[in-house]
């Protein structure tokens, strides 16, 4: 066979570039995708911490509405607004903030909170009460006094009173009418009945008391008070005590017991009168004391 009458043979040989790699262009695809993802996510996550208040605030700040028109700049939805009172926006941004900012406490003139007000004034009706209570407590005394025959006698030595201390009673003596034996300091049968039926009134009240005994000055002397009268009025006081917690007064409502002989005189214009010579019961305006647990 002679070289021309030979086939012809073609070999194609395809080409594979790139060592089996492709194209980067879906991996920007991707990215977008995870970024529109992400920002998707942000969107509900701030939408679900926001409360319905500031939801509102934001609306209305991106509302067409909220925007002021202007004929100076650009105009329209992009001119902007103004903070402050002098641009020409000043109904923009600052109306929205002026809405969402939070009101200031109310003071009244002095600075002072109005719960100091109302401390004041629940104070104030504790007091108007405890006058009320010792305003009835008094009137009890009255009407015992009254309706007992025993006590109707005695009605004069008795004056009862309310003082910025508390509801005082004093138990005075008279002419004749003395409520201890000269130079004694145990209170007499007539003074014994005064005292049993002051006990009553003191516990219908939580109030603590105090006892305090006075003397008179002896005729004749330019002092007010006697040696002796110092210890003879904290006696008597201390007589009176035992009298009332024997009529069922609680000895730890017992606040103070004390003499002051002469020096505090019911009629500072005659120092000698009989009447100087009393015992003063005060229920103190306070809080009552709790007895102390001796269980510990």
């Amino acid at each position: 066979m002679s070289v021309s009458d030979r086939p012809i043979l073609i070999k194609k040989v395809k080409k594979v570039s790139g060592g089996g790699h492709h194209g980067g262009a879906w991996k920007v695809a991707y990215a977008d995708f995870v970024t529109a993802m992400m920002a998707f996510f942000l969107l509900m996550w701030l939408i679900n911490t926001t409360d319905p208040e500031q939801k509102r605030g934001i609306a209305e700040y991106f509302a067409p509405a909220s925007v002021s028109e202007t004929t100076s700049g650009s105009g329209g939805i992009l001119g902007g607004t103004s903070l402050g009172d002098d641009g020409p926006k000043s109904s923009g941004s600052q109306s929205v903030l002026e809405e969402l900012a939070p009101e200031a406490p109310a003071t009244d003139q002095t600075g002072s909170s109005l719960s100091s007000a109302s401390d004041a004034a629940l104070q104030a009706e504790i007091q108007k009460r405890e006058a009320a209570e010792f305003a009835s407590a008094a009137e009890s005394l009255r009407q015992a006094m009254q309706s007992m025959p025993e006590l109707a006698e005695l009605s004069k030595q008795l004056i009862v009173d309310q003082t910025p201390e508390g509801l005082r009673i004093q138990l005075v003596d008279q002419e004749g009418r003395s409520m201890f034996d000269n130079n004694s300091s145990r209170p007499n049968a007539r003074a014994q009945v005064l005292l049993r039926a002051v006990s009553k009134v003191i516990n219908q009240l939580p109030n603590r008391i105090s006892i305090t005994g006075h003397t008179s000055a002896a005729p004749g002397s330019n002092r007010a008070s006697a040696p002796a009268d110092w210890s003879l009025s904290s006696e008597r006081a201390n007589g009176s005590r035992l009298v009332l917690q024997s009529a069922g007064v609680d000895p730890d409502r017992v606040y103070s017991v004390a003499g002051k002989a002469g020096s505090d005189p019911l009629y500072p214009d005659d120092p000698t009168l009989a009447g100087n010579r009393r015992i003063a019961i005060v229920l103190l305006r306070e809080a009552p004391v709790l007895p102390m647990d001796t269980s510990l």
